[in-house]
């Protein structure tokens, strides 16, 4: 353990050496203290971002030290925390809870259906009209049970082309990467599920509605308004999608969030109906062997954008959460397994006419997984350049037990 602790004190010394600042904390809710999740961290003056981890902790390195940092959540004030010439470490930040005045809901639309119809036909003007390359942190986690038995971490190269066009343009590309994991043979995940890299390709409602929003989808939901919310001090329409019924195609279930004032998709938190489990299963599972059962239990997606000082919406945050029990047919009891996959924009690289699509062999086509693509290997300097989220103290502690199983 002395051993694997020293290694985590070198890998933090590395990222607080150099030319490059270190901003770092913890975000909390400032009526009650408790830690704030996937805040987004952006750094005034730059296009560096990250998000806060589970436990409210974030990292963000930027190459000159920013004026100030700013943070935004859904429900809560956007604030920004000037920098004054002290330390930037360790940093307590609190955030000021906020609701809607009565007059916002008051001249709210009522026609959930007309809303989002509205928001598709707007697209075009509220998303980018030319191919941008931006920089993401990727992390997916594997769990048995409440045992950790596979973390994989990568700096990746997201290709979006322009919003007129479809996913079929996009790509992306492992810039780094790693991977760690269990050596008991019990432990290995034989299916391949819908996720990976090129995950945020697929459920992109903005550039892909055929996800969600689709014609031929829209009615067979039940849509209604919620209250509206605030997202980076402005008001959202809420609306709540419920399939009306069981189809040959699996639906989701959820909140679309369209801002009030440009009509811009800016938020969709989703959940896969599992009613028809089998039809489920179809959407999640991309391979398995024979004589493997695989039951879902639970699918939820959470997918942000932000808008930015072009006016601009982009996608910038998303989180992928599957619950599913495999067995094999001579076992008795069937394993329970959790699988998250989280990525966030850190910078914007390139965009306009001259931003080219990664290829070769780094690059990912929808169907390949990270496993597929990544090689291992443990350097104590792999993320010294490179923002990422930062882990939680679970992680932390599950990424030194596979490191001492794979020494």
């Amino acid at each position: 353990m002395c051993r694997m602790i020293a290694v985590w004190t070198l890998l933090l010394a590395v990222l607080t050496t150099g030319a490059q600042t270190v901003v770092s904390g913890r975000v909390g809710d400032r009526q009650t203290g408790r830690a704030l999740a996937h805040v987004s961290v952006r750094a005034v003056g730059s296009e560096a971002r990250t998000v806060t981890n589970d436990d409210g902790h974030f990292t963000l390195k930027t190459a000159e030290r920013p004026p100030a940092i700013e943070l935004s959540h859904i429900g809560y004030k956007t604030r920004q925390y000037v920098l004054d010439d002290g330390p930037v470490e360790n940093l307590r930040l609190l955030m000021q809870a906020t609701t809607v005045e009565l007059h916002e809901v008051l001249v709210s639309a009522t026609d959930p259906e007309a809303v989002l119809r509205a928001a598709i036909r707007r697209i075009a003007d509220n998303y980018p009209r030319e191919p941008e390359l931006v920089r993401c942190f990727y992390r997916e986690t594997a769990r048995r049970g409440s045992r950790f038995i596979s973390v994989a971490e990568a700096v990746t190269d997201m290709y979006k082309s322009d919003y007129v066009y479809g996913p079929e343009r996009d790509g992306v590309a492992i810039v780094k990467g790693r991977r760690l994991m269990s050596m008991k043979a019990k432990d290995t995940l034989g299916v391949k599920i819908q996720g990976g890299p090129v995950l945020p390709l697929m459920v992109d409602v903005a550039k892909n509605p055929d996800y969600l929003l689709s014609a031929e989808s829209l009615p067979h939901y039940e849509l209604s308004m919620e209250v509206p919310v605030t997202m980076n001090d402005r008001p959202q329409h809420v609306i709540r999608m419920e399939p009306r019924s069981v189809t040959l195609f699996p639906l989701m279930r959820g909140r679309v969030f369209v801002d009030q004032q440009t009509l811009a998709f800016t938020r969709a938190e989703l959940e896969l109906d599992m009613r028809d489990w089998r039809a489920a299963a179809d959407y999640m599972l991309v391979h398995k062997p024979f004589g493997l059962r695989f039951r879902p239990k639970e699918l939820t997606m959470t997918v942000v954008y932000e808008t930015g000082s072009d006016g601009k919406t982009r996608l910038s945050y998303l989180r992928n959460v599957m619950r599913f029990n495999c067995d094999w047919r001579r076992r008795l009891f069937a394993s329970p397994y959790t699988t998250v996959c989280e990525m966030v924009v850190t910078d914007r690289l390139q965009q306009g006419r001259g931003t080219k699509r990664p290829r070769g062999r780094s690059s990912f086509g929808s169907k390949e997984r990270f496993y597929d693509q990544v090689a291992f290997f443990d350097d104590p300097l792999f993320w010294a350049d490179y923002n990422i989220i930062e882990p939680t103290e679970s992680l932390e502690h599950a990424v030194d037990k596979l490191k001492k199983r794979l020494r």
